[in-house]
């Protein structure tokens, strides 16, 4: 029994930077969008708790 495309597990979508688009659809270049959107806000967050954190030494160690 042949293995159908929709069984089979989905390659997990990368993105390289720099990388050529041309071969690209329309849907992957959307999925790669939103991979990125979701990477900078995930990026942001630990950038701003990184920051809270070391406000919060800065202060501490300034008393």
């Amino acid at each position: 029994m042949p293995i159908e495309d929709d069984d089979r597990p989905r390659k997990k979508v990368t993105h390289e930077i720099g990388q050529d688009l041309s071969l690209l659809s329309v849907e992957e270049l959307t999925e790669r969008v939103a991979l990125l959107k979701t990477e900078i806000a995930r990026l942001e967050e630990a950038a701003t708790r990184k920051r809270a954190s070391r406000d919060a030494a800065n202060s501490f160690f300034k008393s």
